[in-house]
């Protein structure tokens, strides 16, 4: 079927569409509210939308939640019904009825109060504001990709245009202006952004809060910019304009559409028509004018319901001259078909992991992680072609190489590479798009320090709870970043990635564990990955093994007579095992332990846990130059940060706070002086 297909654009135009004045739509006007006329004069288009509003009322006044907003309605809300109108077959009247409910008693549904990715009919999981016009700038790269990758005259195979609705809260979010800045810096004409212009938010009128010319920052943007005056009755005004957007070209278009937000109702214009119920006389008017008995709930006029239900044959007939043209297609064009069907069966394919497992990681002994990475990068990127993303205007700091002639431009669609500028929201956000693109289709990357991905957090965060593949290269990712002091040094963000389900965050010490990140990356189909790469070059640290390090933790001295086990990862780690080289020395048996992922390590079996934490009472110490919020679990004791860092060397900041050799070994001795052989564990968890 079509990959999220709808028509391919025609021709060019950039026209404004003003639609009808109110004088001419067919409203009855009592005291400033809307009042439908009786269902007798009502045409089709009128009709259907009347049957829809009266639905919502029903879904909205159900359970008692309220919470109308854009549908009449909420957005969410306006989806689920359409879905159902239009045949979905998973979305029932039941499940719309389920809206608001309880949900107990074992009683699943897909009607969740924000749309959730694994419903039927929803492309992308979306709730905070912002994030779908995000991931609808992520949709469009995609598809424009994938269009400049695989059509070919006479064979548009990838033909999708996306539309994304939004509100007054959604384009006053950082990451929509974020997005829809670079939207328009991109010229992707495969985009349409439809604005539900009610002049509402939560708390009451627009004019409270913002008072800018939309229509003017738009055009700044490089967008087309339409206007609908009439959006809450004249139908024909809206088809006008959405057919206007499919002759744009250069420039994605924005359809400003002026509504009455509870229209029709005693709360027309007002903020309770957002998260309020609606009186029961307003919802008997309304269903009288449909003719409705006001007493039944949840009814479809047949004609209504006759109405909704073509698009579903008519989906369905697209859906058949698709494989016939991909039928052809791949008649002409074989090999790109099998490329093709490859990108859409998702996954990097068995070449990468291949080419991972040949890569002699020697030579790059000295080089810090994130130079490593760039290096097994640039072996990878040619091999896996779903890998697509870039960076936040620092990758020469990140290592991240490409070729200016893989660029993604308005130019060359076909580019792999997006340059996001600073906009690290946006790029995170708008990965998610490109990964929901045919899911498994595209592999994002992005790229930025550690410290930003506190900006990225919430795109990173949807992403992993809509079980989306990407990539994170984290550089920067400590203290050592040096001289550009506290401001840019991350003692607290892993704990953030560290907590957050269905993410991964690995922190490998050398350029195997490295090649370890990138397996975990590629093969982790369902959840995102972090990587967190150090500035400073990596010491000695023998015996780390790409395949181990996938366990999340593993053993890389072993001494049955130990005193204690040492554990760490990236940055710290050869600094603890010079310090354990020390005690060795001084004759105290050390183990040393590398711990790349906490989160791997909690998918281990407990006997395996077991082996390299043993629970027998002994001290475990970890050390890196975070706060120490994740490593209880696991050890005794920690050295650790509790403070902000410091802008000076990267060096110095080791030896100020605490974490050089010298300093774990007089610190690890102090630690068992202190314990005197007493059981560590029942000892309790010590800040070093």
């Amino acid at each position: 079927m079509p990959l999220l297909g709808t028509s391919a654009p025609v021709a060019v135009q950039n026209l404004p569409i003003t639609g009808k004045s109110e004088a001419n739509h067919e409203t009855r006007h009592t005291n400033g509210v809307d009042r439908p006329l009786p269902y007798q004069s009502q045409h089709d288009d009128a009709l259907a939308v009347l049957s829809l509003r009266n639905l919502l009322f029903d879904i909205c006044n159900q359970n008692g939640g309220g919470h109308g907003g854009s549908a009449v309605g909420h957005a969410a809300m306006f989806l689920y019904a359409l879905n159902h109108l239009v045949g979905f077959d998973a979305w029932t009247m039941d499940e719309l009825k389920a809206y608001g409910s309880a949900k107990l008693n074992g009683f699943t549904t897909l009607s969740h109060a924000h749309p959730e990715i694994e419903v039927p009919g929803v492309e992308v999981t979306t709730g905070p504001l912002g994030q779908g016009v995000a991931n609808s700038v992520g949709l469009a790269i995609a598809s424009k990709n994938l269009a400049a990758r695989f059509n070919r005259p006479g064979y548009d195979i990838v033909q999708s245009r996306i539309y994304c609705i939004t509100g007054d809260g959604c384009l006053m979010e950082g990451v929509a202006l974020e997005s829809i800045a670079l939207a328009g810096h991109l010229q992707l004409d495969n985009l349409v952004l439809i604005y539900d212009n009610n002049q509402v938010t939560c708390d009451g009128p627009l004019d409270w809060i913002n008072t800018e010319d939309v229509n003017a920052k738009m055009r700044a943007c490089g967008w087309a910019v339409m206007e609908v005056l009439e959006g809450s009755h004249d139908v024909n005004a809206i088809v006008e304009a959405l057919q206007a957007a499919q002759t744009v070209r250069g420039r994605p278009t924005f359809i400003n559409v002026r509504t009455v937000i509870g229209v029709g109702t005693s709360n027309a214009g007002t903020s309770k028509a957002h998260h309020g119920t609606f009186a029961e006389e307003d919802v008997a008017r309304s269903k009288v004018a449909a003719g409705l008995n006001p007493s039944v709930t949840h009814s479809i006029p047949e004609k209504a319901l006759s109405y909704f239900r073509e698009r579903k044959s008519h989906g369905q007939k697209l859906n058949l001259e698709w494989d016939a043209l991909l039928s052809n297609y791949t008649a002409a064009y074989p090999r790109l078909s099998a490329q093709l069907l490859q990108r859409r069966n998702g996954g990097p394919g068995k070449a990468v992991f291949s080419l991972l497992d040949s890569i002699d990681t020697t030579s790059m002994g000295k080089l810090s992680t994130r130079e490593s990475n760039g290096e097994i990068m640039e072996k990878v990127w040619p091999v896996c072609e779903a890998l697509c993303g870039g960076g936040a205007d620092l990758v020469n700091s990140n290592k991240i190489y490409y070729s200016e002639a893989d660029a993604f431009l308005p130019s060359y669609p076909a580019g792999r590479y997006v340059r996001y500028g600073i906009r690290e929201h946006a790029m995170a956000s708008i990965s998610n798009g490109m990964a929901a693109y045919g899911k498994g289709t595209f592999i994002p990357i992005t790229a930025t320090f550690l410290m930003f991905y506190l900006y990225a957090a919430p795109g990173v965060r949807m992403g992993a709870l809509s079980h989306l593949q990407a990539l994170h290269f984290a550089t920067h990712d400590s203290f050592a970043e040096g001289q550009n002091g506290p401001t840019h040094q991350p003692v607290e963000v892993d704990s953030l990635y560290r907590a957050m389900p269905n993410l991964t965050y690995f922190r490998p010490c050398d350029a195997e564990e490295v090649v370890a990140a990138w397996k975990l990356g590629l093969s982790s189909t369902s959840r995102p990955t972090m990587i967190s790469l150090g500035r400073d070059p990596v010491g000695p640290v023998p015996g780390t093994d790409r395949n181990l390090a996938l366990k999340g933790a593993y053993v890389l001295r072993e001494n049955s007579d130990a005193a204690v086990t040492l554990a760490s990862c990236g940055t710290s780690l050869h600094r603890v095992v010079a310090a354990a080289n020390e005690l060795e020395k001084a004759g105290l048996h050390v183990r040393v332990v590398s711990c790349p992922s906490l989160d791997l390590l909690e998918e281990q079996k407990g006997t395996y846990k077991a082996s390299v934490f043993p629970a027998d009472g002994k001290p475990i110490v970890s050390v890196e130059e975070y706060v120490a919020t994740t490593w209880a679990r696991y050890v005794t004791a920690s050295i650790s940060m509790t403070t902000y860092g410091y802008s000076a060397s990267s060096a110095s900041n080791y030896a100020r706070f605490g974490m050089d050799a010298e300093s774990i070994v007089r610190k690890v001795r102090g630690y068992l002086a202190e314990l005197g052989g007493t059981n560590a564990r029942l000892a309790g968890w010590k800040q070093l």
